[in-house]
């Protein structure tokens, strides 16, 4: 059974810097790529920042570009997100998933995500 568990998230004021941490069992993790999304209160998913099985090729979107960083433990089955210089628009539940992209992330294993919030 897929389960994927992030932690991390908290209220941090603009400019702050938080690292979101994804653990994940039930399927053998260095082999898959992973992404992170995120979902703004009111708003529908949003991709976020994707990987390569093998910490190659990561991708953001334009908007956290130079901000966040996407990495990986393979011998820890754990994804992580590095996010700095947080705006109040990163506000967010954000959640991980299987896959590298926009278009190819798994979107049933969107579950519990963990909720970060960005004060002004």
């Amino acid at each position: 059974q897929v389960q994927l568990v992030e932690s991390g998230g908290a209220l941090v004021q603009s400019g702050g810097s938080l690292r979101l941490s994804c653990v994940a069992s039930g399927f053998y993790f260095p082999i898959y790529d992973m992404s992170w999304i995120r979902q703004a209160p009111g708003k529908g998913l949003e991709w976020v920042s994707g990987i390569r099985s093998g910490s190659v090729s990561p991708m953001y979107v334009d908007s956290v570009k130079g901000r966040f960083t996407i990495s990986r433990d393979d011998a820890k089955n754990t994804l992580y997100l590095q996010m700095n210089s947080l705006k109040p628009e990163d506000t967010a539940v954000y959640y991980c998933a299987r896959g590298r992209s926009e278009t190819t992330y798994y979107d049933s294993d969107i579950d519990r995500g963990t909720q970060v919030t960005v004060s002004s």
